[in-house]
């Protein structure tokens, strides 16, 4: 049974809703406003969002934004209610990043073939293997449920790499998008002193490379293996075929983009202003987040030379910080392995 949320400040509207939806089998979630419905989407994690736009405490587009800034938020797909009519509100929200719109009055038929429409695209396409770490042989299948382009096992290439092993250099042409099956990836750029600055880490579930062939220019930093991993490439003339070939896919990789600049804005942010604990701290942080899906625990294991190149920081400072760190009880270092012991308070340190 699909869960949607539904937050609407009119309580007939509401109620007529979520009557509608549970006859047609649907778990109904209901929020009166717009601060409300941040939290129970945070909280209930539905399948699909119906919100209005014109709301007291927090409109539809104030909903919108905050739950694309959450990754457990992120991606989920979102129709907007308004009884305005206007083009500027409908490229508005389209912009950014609604799934569908529908202007009020409208009838159940309608509503209930919006969230079907809207439902069957997010279960069909690369959202899921982006969302839920799906492995490469299931995205493939997505694709090739959608009709768009054949991409069968004899048609892809799934390489194995070993640990130090260069996927590319800067400058040089892109001819493949890359996605990670198993395994771990650094980028990074190197400065005139030679010094390594990682830009980003990729584990499982995560593509790379396409900005590059979708701004048709050369690599601006390199990439090397940092974990053996299995790696699907998809070359570039297909790649470039199927996000033109279906706009939901085009949008997926847009939405991708976006929150991509997003957390580069805050990574930018915490190397320019915050102290040396507060920087180790939040390195660790997105560290923690980014892989303890893939085990499910709160270990990770990183070389302290890639941690801090990732930090922004010498290494030296790097393993002072983390000694701290160890006697606060924040963390607990066995070689390589750091397991985190107080999230909040690494979080929240006052300097």
């Amino acid at each position: 049974m699909k869960k949607i949320l539904v937050i609407e400040d009119n309580a007939q509207v509401r109620e007529n809703i979520a009557e509608i939806l549970e006859l047609s089998n649907y778990e109904v979630i209901t929020a009166e406003d717009g601060k409300k419905g941040v939290e129970l989407a945070l909280e209930a994690r539905p399948d699909l969002i119906v919100c209005d736009i014109m709301m007291p405490v927090l409109d539809g587009y104030g909903v919108l934004h905050l739950l694309n800034k959450q990754i457990e938020t992120y991606g989920i797909p979102f129709i907007f209610l308004t009884a305005k009519s206007e083009k500027t509100d409908l490229r508005k929200g389209m912009e950014m990043g609604a799934d569908d719109y529908l202007t009020k009055p409208f009838d159940g038929i309608e509503l209930l073939n919006a969230i079907e429409i809207r439902l069957k695209k997010s279960e069909s396409i690369k959202q899921n293997a982006i969302k839920n770490n799906k492995n490469a042989d299931a995205f493939i299948q997505d694709v090739k449920e959608t009709g768009i382009i054949p991409l069968t096992s004899s048609e892809r290439e799934l390489y194995d790499y070993r640990r130090k092993q260069a996927l590319y250099f800067e400058g040089h042409r892109p001819k493949t998008v890359y996605y990670i099956k198993s395994g771990k990836v650094k980028t990074y750029k190197t400065n005139e002193d030679g010094k390594d600055l990682i830009t980003n880490i990729y584990g499982e579930g995560d593509f790379f490379g396409y900005t590059y062939i979708l701004e048709d220019i050369n690599y601006k930093e390199n990439a090397q293996v940092l974990e053996d991993a299995e790696i699907m490439h998809i070359p570039k003339e297909e790649f470039l075929a199927l996000i033109s070939g279906d706009s939901q896919v085009a949008k997926q990789f847009i939405k991708l983009i976006a929150h991509n600049v997003l957390d580069k804005e805050e990574s930018l942010l915490n190397l320019a202003y915050s102290s040396l604990r507060k920087k180790v701290a939040y390195q660790l942080i997105q560290m923690f987040e980014k892989f303890k899906r893939e085990k499910n625990s709160n270990t990770i294991s990183i070389s302290r030379e890639n941690l801090a190149q990732a930090t922004g920081i010498a290494t030296e400072s790097l393993i002072r910080t983390l000694s701290d760190f160890k006697s606060e009880k924040l963390i607990d270092l066995q070689g390589s392995t750091i397991t985190l012991l107080n999230e909040d308070k690494l979080r929240n340190l006052p300097y």
